[in-house]
């Protein structure tokens, strides 16, 4: 007698390609898939009615947790103010640092919740978050407290926290001062609470240089912590080789990757994270080679990057569109990317797809077939969303 059996389902399992299933059924224990095609009993049944049954949708790279908005340098920027000056009056993330900063963890709790609403309605079950908005101890540890915090609602997606206090040199702070501070004493509390077990860093002219995040790596491995790296978003800076040789599970943004990171990722199975939102709303015009990409293989992954400043885009199907649209994916390729390989990218085996031993995180679609999310922009929603077999939608 299993927990839960659903049938009368068009599967799409997503796992690794996505050419439909023939079995129509699969039944569910304990949280996760166990079996496919089966008229087995189970002490629920949940007639999928002949529609389209994916995997849950993951957004694998958000700032979903901040205070505040920046929608005041939002209309200075389309007056055409430059950046530069926006940030030199106050502006830009500092400003989005003095809001958490002031913020209470319930605070930040409060504010975010309304984010994590919105894609969990289409279809996210889970929903990756990183810090990087107090650049201070404390208030990154604050920051890391609410994501966990997000994480204990039991009517929610899945959070996947991710500490990234190396996301910007504090103005007032002398940048050798700061990345000790981040090493010494960040890295070792966020191990102590284990409030992440990843580690993100932007690698940039403006942010961190690469003996900089190879300190931080060093640190982080020594903690048995996966990490991850802002790369290649502004400049080719040997970014996307050098977290390679971590063993990153991820390089994400890459409009400037050269052949040299694309062979280095290829080699090291790491994912690239393409996020169209951003590139759409500082209206960019270098989009990610996808063609080296695709020449070595690299898996490819869409996120929402859902921030404040560059990507205020709470819709992974709006990311999903954007993807085709803006940067040429496939509809195979983007729908892997929200699945699949956006798994990889957080380092879960147990998700991303309809298969024997992965969690039964599923959503109900009444359209044609799957490719149907990368054609229709907007008005799309799952008729049901399942976490680990129970209902949310």
């Amino acid at each position: 007698m299993f927990d839960l059996r659903v049938e009368n389902a068009r599967l799409y399992p997503m796992a690794g390609d996505t050419r439909p299933s023939g079995a129509t059924s699969f039944a569910v224990q304990d949280g996760r898939i166990v079996m496919l095609d089966t008229d087995a009993p189970a002490l629920e049944i949940f007639d999928a009615g002949g529609h389209v049954v994916l995997p849950g949708l993951i957004d694998c790279h958000t700032h979903a947790l901040y205070a505040g908005n920046r929608m005041a340098e939002h209309v200075l920027k389309l007056q055409g103010t430059p950046y530069a000056d926006i940030a030199r009056a106050g502006g830009g993330i500092m400003s989005t640092v003095r809001a958490v900063r002031e913020a209470t963890e319930e605070d930040l709790v409060a504010q975010t919740r309304p984010r994590i609403a919105a894609l969990a309605a289409e279809g996210v079950t889970t929903v990756e978050i990183k810090s990087g908005y107090g650049l201070s101890t404390g208030h990154e540890l604050k920051m890391l407290r609410a994501i966990r915090q997000l994480g204990e609602d039991k009517n929610g997606p899945r959070i996947i926290p991710t500490f990234l206090g190396a996301h910007a040199i504090p103005p007032d702070r002398d940048r050798g001062e700061y990345l000790a501070e981040v090493i010494d004493q960040m890295l070792v509390q966020v191990d102590r609470e284990r409030l992440a077990q990843t580690v993100d860093v932007f690698i940039e002219s403006i942010a961190f240089n690469l003996d900089e995040a190879r300190r931080l790596f060093d640190r982080a491995r020594g903690f048995g912590m996966q990490v991850r790296a802002h790369a290649e978003q502004l400049s080719a800076s040997g970014a996307s080789a050098l977290a390679a040789e971590y063993g990153a599970l991820s390089c994400d943004h890459l409009e400037y990757l050269d052949d040299a990171g694309a062979e280095a990722m290829a080699r090291a199975g790491t994912v690239a994270v393409l996020l169209p939102g951003a590139f759409y709303f500082l209206r960019e015009t270098r989009v990610p080679p996808l063609p080296l990409l695709r020449q070595h293989g690299v898996p490819l992954a869409l996120a929402s990057d859902l921030n404040p400043g560059s990507a205020p885009v709470a819709s992974l199907l709006t990311a999903l569109h954007m993807g085709v649209i803006l940067f040429g994916l496939t509809p195979d390729e983007a729908l892997l990317g929200v699945t699949w390989n956006a798994a990889r990218v957080l380092g879960r085996d147990d998700l991303g797809a309809l298969a024997p031993g992965r969690r039964a995180d599923f959503t109900v679609w009444d359209i044609p077939d799957p490719a149907f999310l990368t054609y229709q922009l907007g008005g799309v929603r799952p008729q049901a969303v399942f976490i680990e077999g129970q209902r949310r939608i």
